[in-house]
């Protein structure tokens, strides 16, 4: 019997390779079907490419798509790093680099917009190289893409034809890295700030119940940060999981409505949550290899993707179609 399921897929840079290896996980159950995608930045580019590839080719059109994804983004076989550093290491050796520093001050300091015509988004050579005609198809998962209205500080959903290069670049632009994109006459970045991703749109009724979340941005630090560069990623990480934590107590909100019989069953969808996430090693990482693609760093996250996917089916897979497996009150509360 077939299981449907719908992802909400996170933007995270450069973390967004540890989505690569859960969704390449996610491909070798032959009776899992995607139903619907919504993602965010890293999370759109991912959803994208699955979407394409699938329509292509299946599964291992899929795994391929994906694979040439994060080939572009960095993904080679040599290493950077030696395999014996750990990622804390790695990222504390990243962050302290001169070269890394020398590039946050500039960051800080100058806009994007300073460079004048010489300015180009180094994204664009990847998104303009995605199969559109397959990325807007009607068949195949439903596809989501998420970004924020600068002027009016709402969350813009992009979908079927309206999906293009310039919506992908829009839902993962950083405001202090690259220009606003121009669609429509409206501006927009980051999708990060007001949808990360957006849940609504897999609440349509013909999409199943099951929402699985890969979360890449910890929800938790054990530690408080003291370090500018600790204090700034943290505010990101904070900035960027509150529009899901809204999302996530409106869920549990009609889900106890619905449990109590205050709303007629079926006047509401009933929602199934699941989450795959590995705060522990993202704890370990920080904003420096979210912007910058370590290869080792990537080759590490996918591995943990697969991994975290795998511990997340043999404990759930039952359970998919079925009932929620994420406890929303202890996760918002």
């Amino acid at each position: 019997m077939t299981r449907r399921i719908n992802l909400a897929l996170q933007g995270g840079g450069a973390h967004g390779a540890f989505t690569w290896g859960v969704l390449d996980r996610l491909l070798d159950e032959d009776d899992l079907e995607i139903a619907g995608i919504s993602g965010t930045s890293a999370g759109a580019l991912n959803g994208a490419a699955f979407k394409a590839g699938w329509l292509a080719g299946g599964r291992d059109g899929a795994r391929d798509n994906l694979d040439w994804l994060w080939s572009q983004m960095g993904a080679i076989d040599s290493p950077v790093f030696p395999e014996w550093m750990g990622l804390s290491q790695l990222s504390s050796t990243l962050e302290t680099s001169l070269p890394y520093l020398w590039a946050e001050s500039w960051e800080r300091l100058v806009s994007p917009y300073a460079s004048g015509p010489f300015y180009a988004n180094p994204l664009r050579r990847v998104a303009d190289r995605f199969d559109y005609g397959r990325v807007c198809a009607a068949q195949g998962p439903a596809l989501y893409i998420g970004a924020t209205n600068v002027r009016t500080g709402k969350i813009k959903v992009f979908r079927g034809d309206d999906i293009n290069t310039d919506a992908i670049l829009a839902s993962a632009c950083l405001p202090t890295l690259f220009r606003a994109v121009e669609i429509d006459g409206e501006a927009y970045w980051d999708g990060g700030y007001t949808g990360n991703p957006a849940l609504f749109p897999l609440f349509d009724r013909d999409l199943p119940p099951d929402i699985l979340i890969v979360n890449i941005n910890p929800l938790e630090r054990a530690e408080v940060p003291k370090t500018p560069q600790d204090i700034r990623n943290r505010i990101n990480e904070i900035s960027f999981n509150s529009s899901l934590l809204r999302e996530l107590r409106a869920i549990a909100f009609v889900q106890r409505l619905l449990d109590q019989g205050a709303v007629a069953e079926g006047a509401m969808k009933r929602i199934h949550m699941h989450m795959i996430a590995d705060d522990a090693l993202m704890n370990d990482l920080s904003v420096a290899t979210k912007l910058v693609p370590i290869p080792a760093v990537i080759a590490r996250l996918k591995a943990a993707g697969r991994a975290a996917a795998d511990a997340f089916l043999q404990a759930h897979a039952a359970d998919l179609g079925h009932r929620a497996t994420v406890d929303l009150p202890a996760m918002y509360g």
